[in-house]
């Protein structure tokens, strides 16, 4: 128990002298030690406290060499605290302000990184996905043959899929609260965004369904004209997907449908 309430007097002990050294090197006007002092921490992970003293440097050495690191330094200290936000506006800002540093790749990438980090969720408002991709878009423009190529397909493709699910889940809404006019045309619009879809099958089969129920539903002098474009959107769902495992029921409003046109053009 001694020994342990020792080691402990020991360990505070080190900690204080450790701040205190911190906060004279923090007040200091010895810039190098400064330098020496951020890097230090910054290799040992420590990016809170490293981060001030990069702040201090940056308005001493900017518009020099070293100045350059320092603003390197700092950023990669706000993009390892995760503050996206600021991480976003300064790795811009780096590879703008010295495009042919050796970092400017990777300030280039992070910045979209960044914003890939910074998209909600695809319920929400996706601006933000929007921007992520053009970014991640801008940086396969600028560096074709980069090592991180393949990263930012994916990332590209994360992005697409997830503005996709909200136009899908917003399409198929107007299916669920049967609001078929409006159905019909939401979905078709989707369909004609995204025809190599994952739910092009379940989309184009509502949407022939939307058409059906439109139709039958409709009042007498619209009647003809609705039935007809249900008989078409029918056509192209069974011939784009033959196999369905919807094709039946399909098929039999099909047989409605042609049924109930002999009946309305009389």
């Amino acid at each position: 128990m001694k020994n342990r309430l020792f080691l402990g007097l020991i360990g505070l002990l080190l900690l204080l002298s450790s701040c205190s050294e911190y906060r004279a090197v923090l007040k200091s006007g010895d810039n190098q030690k400064k330098y020496d002092t951020a890097l230090e921490l910054y290799k040992d992970g420590k990016y809170t406290r490293a981060y001030p003293l990069f702040e201090q440097l940056n308005i001493v050495y900017r518009g020099t060499e070293k100045g350059e690191r320092i603003s390197y330094y700092q950023v990669m200290c706000d993009f390892n605290m995760k503050d996206y936000i600021l991480a976003e506006h300064r790795f811009t800002q780096f590879y703008r302000n010295y495009p042919n540093s050796i970092y400017s790749e990777q300030c280039q990438y992070l910045a979209a990184f960044c914003n890939y980090k910074m998209s909600p969720s695809y319920s929400l408002d996706q601006r933000e996905t929007l921007i992520a991709m053009r970014s991640f878009q801008k940086f396969a423009i600028d560096y074709p043959e980069s090592g991180k190529i393949d990263s930012v397909n994916m990332f590209i493709d994360e992005l697409r899929d997830k503005i996709e699910l909200k136009e899908y889940k917003a399409a198929m809404l107007y299916y669920k609260m049967e609001n078929y006019r409006a159905a019909t045309t939401s979905l078709n619009t989707f369909l004609e965004r995204y025809p190599n879809s994952q739910h092009k099958e379940e989309v184009q089969f509502a949407s022939m369904h939307s058409a059906y129920l439109l139709a039958i539903n409709s009042v007498q002098n619209k009647k003809v004209e609705r039935i007809e474009e249900a008989i078409k959107a029918y056509t192209t769902f069974a011939s784009r997907f033959p196999e369905s495992k919807k094709i039946k029921d399909a098929d039999d409003m099909h047989a409605d449908l042609i049924s109930k046109l002999e009946i309305a053009k009389k």
